[in-house]
């Protein structure tokens, strides 16, 4: 995998992955749902919850552009930030922080992640096997 930053337009490759995008409004989705989290879970639920959704974006920008194993690596902590973010929903609707409707919202929104991070993960193993042929 080969870094790339556009002088032109001031954007790093990762910037235009629809899954990277996907994830930022998932980031503020949480942040806006844990707007009503009571005080008491201000570093509990609330700072995990956030820093969970924050991580999931964070890891594909870190790891994309290195190497196909590293990029590999970033994305296993990026998918297990994703399951992180479930038990945080389920925490919050059995806390009753959020609706059911919130509840379900999150876990469609977080099923979208999770099977836009696996096509780009069996892409990546394409363009990898693609990358290993002409090597040899």
């Amino acid at each position: 995998m080969k870094k790339t930053y556009s002088n032109k337009t001031g954007v790093f490759d990762f910037e235009s992955l629809e899954l990277y995008q996907k994830a930022l409004e998932y980031i503020d989705f949480v942040f806006e749902l844990t707007k009503k989290f009571p005080k008491e879970e201000m570093f509990g639920l609330t700072s995990q919850f956030r820093r969970a959704a924050d991580s999931i974006a964070l890891n594909l920008g870190e790891g994309y552009g290195e190497t196909f194993g590293l990029f590999f690596r970033y994305m296993k902590i990026a998918a297990g930030s994703t399951r992180e973010c479930v038990v945080c929903t389920t925490l919050a609707y059995r806390r009753k922080y959020i609706t059911e409707t919130e509840k379900n919202k999150s876990r469609e929104k977080l099923v979208e992640l999770s099977k836009m991070s696996s096509g780009l993960k069996k892409y990546v193993r394409k363009k990898e096997a693609e990358a290993n042929q002409r090597v040899k």
